[in-house]
Formats: C-alpha cells, structure tokens, sequence
C-alpha cells in the first residue's frame, strides 16, 4: 500500500509521515528532498537552473537515493546541505521544469517499486501524480502565520524573522501552485486535515484511521 501524503511547507508534513510509517512498519520517502539533491548538485555544479537542458543534463549525471540516513547524492549524505539557502531559493525553479520532474518522478516510482510497492510518500504532488492510484492520500494543510512559526523553529530559518519565513513561504507555495507542471493541490480524494491546531498525535491518529477505514472498505 502507498499512503501518499501532500501539503506545502509547515504543516507537519514531514513528522507525521514518518511517525505513520513507524506506526505501519513501511518505509517513507520525502520526494522534496530529491528535487533539493538535484538543486544541490545543480547549485555546485554552477549550472542555470531556468535551463532546463541544463538542469536535466545535470541530473542525469548523478545518483540519488534515500536511505535509512535521509537523502544521499552520489553516495554522500547531504540531509543538511540541502536545507542551504542557496538550494532553496533554487529548488523551485528546478523543479517547475516538466521534464526534470519526468525525471525524478520516476526515480521516486522505482523507489518505491523496489521496496515492494508499500510505502509513505510525502511530498507535493504525490497523490495527483506520482501516485494518483495510491489508496490512502492525505492532504495537510495550516495557516500561514502557523506555518511561519513552526519554520522558525528549523535550523535552516535560524536568524531569521518569522515575518521573513512567512514571504518565503507564500512565494514558494505561489511557484509551486502556480507552475505548469504537477502544481501544488490536493486530489480530488484526498482527505484534507487542517493540522493549524492539531496536535502531531492527533494528525497521525487521522491519517492512521483513514488508512484502517479504506482497509477495512477494501477487505469487505
């Protein structure tokens, strides 16, 4: 079974998923990660992330996998590289281009497939298109102001006032709801969760009885 988690930044996204994943014993993927390794190894190659001849030349050039140690680029563990500010100011530029998301879409399938095909995916497009048969997809979502707050809290955002993080925020989720390629939203059947004042216990809880009510639909 895929359970196929999507949202934007900041609504706990990333702990409930891997929280569901211990809970059900499945391995979990976040697919963000592998467009910041492909941003990364683009950002140190210098190469102009609005080509995308360019960028998928370069993402060809390079392995990408996630292990029990998070993300990895030809082998080396780059979880906190990724998290730069220059990957990401880039990442959505790289990851609008449609054939550079062809690309890794099918990198995070094969993933998957080689783990038995059970597995929860996390991303932003996972229910709509990675995985638009998956049987369980979930759709987080919070207020901005929440969602800011949350993010001051990460490594990454250190230094920074939770009024910068929110105009981070808002300009991320614009390019990504707004590019032509696999835009940021939710499927039509999607359980949507407004995570604003939820607990992660509680979100999990949620997720977790979505996923035993299409089990028990689909042992009747």
């Amino acid at each position: 079974m895929v359970i196929a988690i999507d949202g934007p930044s900041g609504v706990g996204k990333s702990t409930a998923s891997r929280a569901v994943a211990d809970q059900l014993d499945l391995v979990y993927l976040d697919t963000g990660a592998t467009y910041r390794a492909a941003t990364l190894a683009i950002v140190r190659a210098g190469a102009d992330v609005r080509s995308e001849t360019e960028v998928l030349s370069e993402v060809e050039n390079h392995t990408i996998d996630y292990t029990e140690v998070g993300i990895v680029l030809d082998g080396e563990s780059v979880a906190s590289d990724i998290r730069s500010d220059q990957v990401t100011l880039a990442v959505s530029a790289v990851s609008a281009h449609p054939l550079v998301r062809a690309a890794i879409v099918e990198m995070q399938r094969r993933w998957v497939d080689d783990r038995g095909a059970n597995a929860v995916v996390e991303g932003r497009d996972i229910g709509t298109v990675v995985f638009p048969d998956a049987p369980v997809k979930i759709y987080l979502t919070a207020s901005p102001l929440v969602r800011a707050t949350r993010r001051s809290g990460d490594a990454e955002a250190e230094g920074k006032s939770v009024a910068k993080i929110a105009a981070e925020i808002e300009a991320r989720d614009h390019a990504d709801s707004t590019r032509k390629a696999s835009p940021l939203r939710p499927a039509d059947d999607a359980l949507i969760i407004d995570t604003s004042e939820l607990t992660i216990d509680e979100v999990v809880d949620r997720i977790i009885a979505r996923v035993n009510e299409i089990l028990t639909d689909g042992g009747a």
